[in-house]
């Protein structure tokens, strides 16, 4: 089942991704289905010797046969705001009393500046998505957040043994990977914080 249904019909964004709710940091969606999402560092394979490589082979082998459900391993692109990182770095400035440091910080920021002129920087995250369908008549969602923590704990001990860090996403996050889905241009300039989604559940924003 796809967690994003685009559709040409006009309808609502909330309808078109098929989300229900974000609840204790797990996506539910229509007919019993969950997900719980981890965000997980990557591997340079390429950089590993050949005795190396054949012993993540293996690994990455038996972590698959552990898995008692499937998988989805998203990879998000994104460009990085450079522009938000030079001005955070300038804002420092306020702070430093040293002349000297606070001509170190302007010609880093202008260093910075010349280095990705003309460029984008680009950025990759990488996800696992553990899915959960509660097929009994029983909904207690306590019992569904045990089934999928299961599900995660073996998905992540696996992952670990492979080299990689990995850790769950909370429900604030879940929310932004879906925003900056469907809202790239305003990632940059609109980010989603913790109070604006309180705003909205609330009715309280202009």
């Amino acid at each position: 089942m796809w967690l994003l249904h685009k559709s040409k019909n006009k309808v609502s964004s909330r309808r078109q991704m098929q989300i229900k709710e974000v609840k204790d940091d797990i996506l539910v969606l229509p007919n019993n289905e969950y997900r719980l999402i981890v965000e997980t560092s990557s591997v340079n394979f390429e950089l590993k010797s050949e005795v190396e490589q054949d012993v993540l082979i293996d690994s990455f082998q038996n972590f698959l046969n552990s898995l008692s459900t499937p998988i989805q391993i998203l990879i998000r692109v994104r460009e990085v705001d450079i522009d938000h990182y030079v001005e955070q770095i300038s804002k420092s400035k306020v702070t430093e009393k040293e002349k000297v440091y606070k001509e170190q910080i302007d010609n880093y920021c202008e260093f910075i500046e010349e280095l990705v002129s003309g460029n984008k920087i680009l950025s990759r995250k990488f996800y696992v998505v553990i899915p959960y369908h509660h097929t009994g008549s029983n909904k207690d969602f306590q019992l569904i957040k045990e089934q999928l923590y299961v599900s995660r704990d073996i998905v992540m001990r696996g992952m670990e043994k492979l080299g990689m860090k990995v850790r769950t996403l909370d429900s604030l996050e879940v929310l932004n990977l879906f925003y900056s889905f469907y809202n790239p241009s305003q990632v940059k300039t609109q980010e989603l914080k913790a109070e604006t989604v309180k705003a909205i559940f609330q009715q309280a924003y202009v």
